[in-house]
């Protein structure tokens, strides 16, 4: 016994497609606040505070 041939409309699977959120803008004074608080959780050593910058934007723009 043949089997009958599908269309092919009907042997794709559905596609879903989820939402694209547009980023939460974080303000640089956002950013700051928390890039002091990393500064103060390890004591106030100097010469890191580029990453210090980074990391706390990097967690605020995950979380927002």
């Amino acid at each position: 016994m043949a089997k009958t041939a599908l269309p092919k409309s009907d042997r794709r699977k559905p596609v879903s497609r989820k939402k694209e959120v547009a980023p939460v803008p974080v303000s640089d004074e956002t950013i700051a606040a928390k890039a002091f608080e990393y500064y103060c959780s390890r004591g106030g050593g100097h010469g890191r505070d580029l990453e210090d910058w980074l990391a706390a934007e990097r967690e605020l723009r995950a979380t927002s």
